[in-house]
């Protein structure tokens, strides 16, 4: 049965992509057999990649607009154990199937907790249907956000939605993974008061070990490859596999 993490923000811009690529990149290096679903019609999971998506290519997308299973769409990385389901660009939010545990269903009903170890969902920062499907179908979420003053508003916002989606949950526990600090530096006083204020808020057991400020990951996006394949050395492929071995321990 594949373990389900849902990586989220309430407020765009909180590196969610970078997160749920590189996070499900170095699980795949470890040994899982990771499927990486793409929930955001901007479609950087794919550019991240290196994956091209032609139009009237299967998509996540076509689950929603018509009913379509997730299988056709699925496509192999360049990677060992590292798959991905993309996103249509196209999609209208708010459009399509009303249904908020569709995704929950055609994870199970296709028998993708049984080819995967770990599925990985990159959602929308918007509350709508898209984002309630990924909270009803996970176990686990990840909350990238940035130390700036506006972020401690995106993580209450998400902490209201996350507890109104685990109490209709009778059948099955939604729980935070942990919360991780983006292109943060400790020596700068607003990115400490942020983090301090989020792990005071929401428990310091909570907070994961930061993703320090790197050039890297944006030049690994550039040409398509997670950072710990573009840079292995650099700074921010280090932070990422830190990230990615404590949530395989407290999922344990």
């Amino acid at each position: 049965m594949a373990r389900v993490l849902i990586v989220t923000n309430r407020k765009g811009g909180t590196g969610k992509t970078t997160t749920a690529v590189n996070i499900a990149a170095e699980l795949a290096a470890s040994g899982d057999r990771v499927l990486l679903v793409d929930l955001d019609t901007q479609g950087h999971c794919a550019i991240g990649l290196g994956i091209q998506v032609s139009k009237g290519d299967p998509t996540f997308h076509d689950l929603f607009a018509s009913g379509q299973p997730l299988l056709p769409a699925l496509r192999e990385s360049r990677w060992e154990n590292l798959h991905l389901i993309p996103a249509d660009p196209l999609f209208e939010h708010g459009s399509g199937s009303r249904d908020e545990y569709l995704l929950r269903r055609a994870l199970a009903d296709e028998g993708l907790h049984d080819r995967y170890d770990t599925i990985v969902l990159d959602t929308p920062p918007s509350l709508d249907i898209l984002l309630l499907n990924a909270l009803h179908a996970a176990d686990r979420v990840l909350v990238p956000f940035l130390p700036h003053h506006l972020a401690g508003e995106g993580v209450r916002q998400l902490a209201r939605v996350l507890f109104r989606v685990a109490s209709s949950r009778a059948d099955k526990n939604l729980r935070v993974m942990g919360f991780l600090p983006i292109m943060c530096d400790p020596r700068i006083g607003q990115h400490r008061t942020v983090m301090s204020s989020v792990a005071h808020q929401f428990g310091s057991s909570r907070m994961l070990g930061g993703i320090r400020n790197d050039i890297r990951v944006a030049e690994s996006f550039a040409v398509g490859q997670p950072v710990r394949y573009y840079a292995p050395k650099s700074r921010a492929a280090e932070d990422y596999y830190a990230v990615a071995q404590a949530i395989r321990e407290r999922w344990q």
